[in-house]
């Protein structure tokens, strides 16, 4: 038998052929170098150097191949493949420069420009106000009350001396939840607050009483139908008009500055008798306008006054209703809307300004606490 003919080749593989990859490795090349960025790299990557290449479908025809022939054609194959792999490797590493730099140019930071981007917010100055009148009072020794707004008619009216025909009770001037005989009503003043307090204390009494109230007033720049008010009450044995002078007075000052006195015309309210209501001297001309015109002033007209709310001394019959003998004690009271006190000290021109959420306005009066 003679031995093999080694130099027999019966295997003829297209994909192998010298010219066939040298196509393949020129196709690679180009489409490397014609890529625009990365994604693009990607997709010629999986096409050149992929499982489903040319090259490596090529690669895998070697077997077929007798031994003299493997070595020959792997290396052309091999040789190929590197240059490719070397071709994507340069070219990724260009385009990554190139989107580095393109980077830094469109997503520059301006180091100069303010680094607080994001204003700062505000406590609404209705919030802060309300809180300072607390801090007023409990440094003279005053408790801070509270009670809730949709209140029994019995604490907001009847408690307080007002009389069953009393134009207050009516639906043009109060909201009741459901209807006049329901017996339940959005509160109308902070008042109730004192008839609970009455209720469940013993005189002395000192206590401070601010919150959100409703009455059917029309929206406009001075009046709204909900609206916040803090009402102050003292029972206690002996106390007179004196004494409610003495902190009116000590309360304009602590709200508008020193300089600012109170003065009393007399008024009426069922709830206190004698009553007045409560004028401020105005905090912007301080007097100087009156008879002068020369000098006039739109804050308070040329009058000298402004006025701020209302007080007066408790009535008896209110002692009596809330358990307390009006024989051996006496009080004060006396209520100011907030808003307009907010009004007065922060110059505030309309009152629809504070209900609109409008950030512009709340931030202009900072983060006082």
């Amino acid at each position: 038998m003679s031995a093999p003919n080694k130099g027999y080749d019966p295997v003829q593989v297209t994909a192998l052929h010298p010219a066939e990859v040298a196509r393949a490795q020129t196709e690679a090349l180009q489409a490397i170098a014609a890529t625009a960025d990365l994604a693009d790299l990607k997709e010629v990557r999986l096409a050149h150097d992929g499982d489903r290449s040319p090259l490596a479908l090529a690669n895998r025809e070697i077997g077929a191949l007798p031994p003299q022939a493997k070595a020959e054609a792997g290396k052309r194959v091999v040789e190929a493949r590197g240059a490719i792999r070397a071709a994507l490797a340069a070219r990724e590493a260009d385009l990554t420069a190139q989107r580095d730099a393109r980077v830094l140019v469109e997503e520059a930071v301006d180091v100069s420009l303010p680094y607080d981007r994001s204003p700062a917010g505000a406590r609404h100055p209705l919030t802060t106000i309300s809180e300072r009148i607390c801090d007023v009072f409990v440094a003279l020794g005053y408790a801070v009350a509270d009670g809730p707004e949709v209140e029994a008619e019995w604490f907001n009216f009847d408690a307080l001396n007002f009389l069953p025909d009393h134009p207050a009770r009516t639906t043009q001037d109060t909201f009741w939840v459901e209807s006049a005989e329901s017996g339940v009503v959005l509160r109308t003043h902070t008042s109730p607050v004192q008839a609970r307090t009455m209720l469940t204390q013993e005189p002395p009494i000192y206590v401070i009483c601010p919150g959100r109230t409703y009455r059917t007033d029309e929206l406009d720049a001075t009046h709204t139908p909900v609206f916040n008010q803090v009402e102050g009450l003292v029972v206690d044995e002996g106390i007179t008009m004196a004494h409610l002078k003495g902190t009116l007075d000590h309360f304009a000052t602590a709200m508008f500055g020193t300089g600012i006195v109170t003065r009393l015309r007399p008024h009426y309210f069922p709830f206190t008798e004698p009553s007045a209501e409560v004028d401020l001297r105005c905090f912007v001309c301080r007097g100087d306008s009156v008879d002068n015109p020369d000098r006039p002033c739109r804050t308070c007209g040329s009058q000298g006054w402004i006025e701020w709310g209302g007080c007066g001394m408790v009535h008896p019959h209110v002692l009596i209703a809330c358990g307390i003998d009006p024989e051996r004690y006496t009080g004060f009271a006396f209520g100011m809307g907030i808003e307009r006190t907010l009004m007065f000290s922060g110059g505030v021109q309309d009152m629809r300004d504070m209900i609109e959420g409008d950030v512009r306005f709340t931030r202009a009066f900072g983060m006082e606490v």
